[in-house]
């Protein structure tokens, strides 16, 4: 992995306003190197550019979220996913962290906070 502030994100959601909200959290922590996406297949073609973690919104076109860690663990199993979603439904957290999500936070619950503390664990 890279040296902590040089850590490589992706963040996908279809929501341009969750996009630029969570790229921002990431500027004020200190880490710039972002890529966005709107949907699951632009970022799984873009996957080979190893990013540490993935912060994914679960209900998106193309694809859901957990299509989308299915896709990404076959890739490359060591990157990091977190579903980072509007839908509270446990089992659908429950299917997210069985195919490799890492955690499940659900948007404005403390989500800022939330990523922070997964970034914090990713780095220990």
């Amino acid at each position: 992995m890279r040296t902590t502030k040089n850590m490589k994100f992706f963040i996908v959601d279809d929501d341009p306003f969750s996009r630029m909200l969570y790229r921002q959290h990431l500027i004020n922590l200190g880490y710039k190197n972002s890529s966005l996406f709107d949907n699951g297949s632009d970022c799984i073609d873009k996957i080979g550019l190893e990013p540490d973690l993935v912060l994914l919104d679960y209900d998106m076109p193309v694809c859901n979220g957990v299509e989308v860690i299915k896709r990404i663990k076959r890739i490359n199993p060591h990157i990091h996913l977190v579903i980072v979603s509007g839908v509270n439904d446990v089992e659908v957290a429950l299917e997210a962290k069985k195919h490799g999500a890492i955690d499940y936070i659900i948007k404005g619950e403390s989500d800022l906070e939330m990523i922070s503390n997964v970034i914090s664990i990713i780095n220990n």
